[in-house]
């Protein structure tokens, strides 16, 4: 189903917007962390982002695993790693998400301690910054599978040097 569109691979195509989206959703997930005024007016289009870079992430993998059966399997672990991102990228979205509902409720309603928002918060800055880290383990690992013989076989060929 996500191989490929009119003949090209869907995997880097899907790739692509993971790249915009997830460092996006995790940028606005910050923010409205830091900032608990723009949890309202904000917040929901930081989820709405954050949800589909969530739903994309298993459309990678399966892309991902298509290609694989086109071009072989991808070295350092990129699979794996791939594989893991929806785990680093569903916490941010809860998390995300649960700022917006505490911020739209009215202060007489809303549930818990006066604490708990900020706690909400601080996990999402944490959330928001493990899956910084891990998809940017993920893409270099999947740029590496793809450019590194590329890249190591001619850099010796152009230098730079003129003697």
């Amino acid at each position: 189903m996500f191989d490929t569109i009119n003949g090209l691979p869907v995997h880097p195509l899907v790739v692509h917007a993971i790249v915009v989206l997830v460092p996006l959703s995790v940028l606005g997930t910050i923010l409205i962390a830091a900032v608990p005024k723009w949890r309202a007016p904000y917040g929901p289009i930081v989820v709405a982002v954050a949800a589909v870079a969530t739903v994309l992430c298993p459309v990678a993998t399966s892309s991902g695993e298509a290609l694989e059966k086109h071009v072989g399997s991808p070295a350092y672990d990129h699979a794996e790693m791939g594989d893991m991102l929806v785990w680093f990228m569903l916490p941010v979205l809860i998390l995300s998400a649960i700022l917006v509902w505490l911020a739209r409720r009215p202060e007489d309603r809303r549930p818990g301690p006066t604490w708990l928002p900020t706690a909400v918060a601080v996990l999402a800055v944490v959330a928001g910054l493990a899956c910084s880290w891990q998809v940017y383990r993920v893409g270099d690992s999947g740029a590496k599978s793809v450019w590194h013989d590329q890249v190591s076989s001619s850099s010796g060929s152009s230098s730079g040097d003129s003697d």
